[in-house]
């Protein structure tokens, strides 16, 4: 089918969608985890050819979102069978009240057809087929051609699992052209799309959010930092930081730019270079690069940074790290460099961490703690369509009630204006 039959025939379905109460919803989910592990042999053949394909063209970091394994495909299942857990919010009443004899009620609806265009990660595909069934939408789902396979077998999967309950297979699309003419299609297919939510890269969102005329909603590039106060636990400091760089820096919660007090850079540096880079070769792992600015390059070994090492989503083994003169300039250099989605502080300062919170204008703002926890699943969400970092409609993790809109429905008594 065309990339136009598609958008047709997800729009068509959105009628039918809409009237789906929630234990037929929910018994559409559990059908669809289902399917994917009763696939799952099926799916990762499909996945080894994308990565045989892939294997000479992308880096380590790129083929771990690639990769599918058992225990990913399980990990999806249980993802859509979270979400089947979580409570139905269609319908739900926002606000009511009174005004001259009516009640008015502010309630929630589903927002129609929305369409992703995404990169790279199969478990994308049943995350956004997920939300998007239980949140009363119907999706059309557009990967990249390096993930083609993978996502036609878990969509296959979860049609059939849709198939198994009598429920229409619409409810779930994938378009199957992967160049860039059917995703410009999607982007322009004003009255058809309903809203655009683009996953992947800088340059992905970007033509997305310049070239949409359809709604569209900037997510996910994230150059995040972590902030070392002069108050900070260095322990906590030095496993908050190998955990936001090197737990899966393929991730747009990994952590790009660390900035240090340059009260504590002396003592904490070195012990921030033993800990990435030293004890990692020395234990056979993936060291990290440390790119560094003057101050930093004084105390420690590591590759001399130039500017735009701190405007970079690096997704890699690779950390730009700066000297700051505390917390106002750990802010001001955020708020210049940040793309707004997640930032945090180390410190046992309360009145910095105030200070900090308030100053910093991203999607999700931590103290002492990890930015990998920006994340759907880890925010009790099920999972997630993506990381919004703009600020109207959604931001930040986007789960079940940012897929929907609401309208007012308004009851009288024959009232007349």
């Amino acid at each position: 089918m065309t990339t136009y039959e598609i958008l047709k025939g997800a729009k068509a379905a959105v009628k039918n969608a809409l009237l789906l109460d929630t234990a037929t919803k929910n018994n559409a989910l559990f059908s669809m985890a289902k399917a994917l592990e009763d696939d799952a042999d099926a799916i990762l053949s499909a996945n080894k050819i994308d990565i045989d394909k892939a294997r000479d063209s992308v880096s380590e970091v790129m083929l771990d979102r690639l990769s599918l394994n058992a225990a990913r495909i399980k990990g999806m299942a249980d993802g859509i069978r979270e979400v089947a857990a979580l409570p139905d919010c269609v319908g739900e009443t926002l606000t009511e009240y009174e005004r001259g004899g009516l009640t008015i009620k502010k309630v929630s609806a589903p927002i129609g057809v929305v369409a992703i265009i995404y990169e790279s990660r199969p478990n994308v595909t049943s995350d956004a087929a997920a939300l998007s069934l239980k949140s009363g939408n119907v999706c059309v789902l557009r990967g990249g051609k390096e993930s083609f396979n993978s996502n036609k077998a878990i969509v296959n999967a979860m049609r059939e699992g849709l198939k198994a309950c009598g429920l229409q297979e619409d409810f779930v699309n994938l378009i199957e052209d992967t160049t860039r003419e059917s995703a410009k299609e999607i982007m322009t297919a004003t009255g058809l799309v309903d809203l655009l939510i683009p996953r992947g890269g800088a340059g992905l969102i970007n033509a997305c959010v310049e070239g949409a005329k359809v709604p569209c909603i900037q997510t996910g590039t994230g150059i995040c930092h972590i902030y070392v106060d002069k108050d900070a636990n260095l322990d906590m400091a030095l496993n908050i930081i190998d955990n936001a760089k090197t737990s899966r820096p393929s991730v747009c919660n990994a952590a790009e730019v660390c900035l240090v007090d340059t009260k504590i850079a002396e003592e904490f540096l070195p012990r921030l270079k033993k800990r990435l880079v030293d004890d990692k070769k020395q234990n056979a792992a993936h060291a990290v690069e440390l790119r560094l600015d003057g101050g930093a390059a004084k105390l420690i070994d590591g590759v001399k940074a130039n500017e735009s090492d701190f405007d970079t989503e690096f997704l890699d083994y690779i950390l730009a790290v700066k000297i700051v003169d505390g917390v106002d300039e750990a802010v001001e250099h955020i708020s210049l460099h940040s793309t707004g989605h997640s930032e945090a502080i180390i410190t046992d300062n309360e009145a910095t961490a105030k200070k900090f919170i308030a100053a910093v204008d991203s999607a999700a703002v931590y103290v002492n703690a990890s930015t990998r926890f920006t994340d759907g699943g880890e925010f009790g969400l099920g999972c997630e369509m993506g990381i919004s970092t703009q600020k109207l409609h959604a931001r930040g993790p986007m789960g079940l009630r940012e897929l929907n809109t609401y309208k007012y429905v308004i009851t009288g008594t024959g009232q007349v204006r």
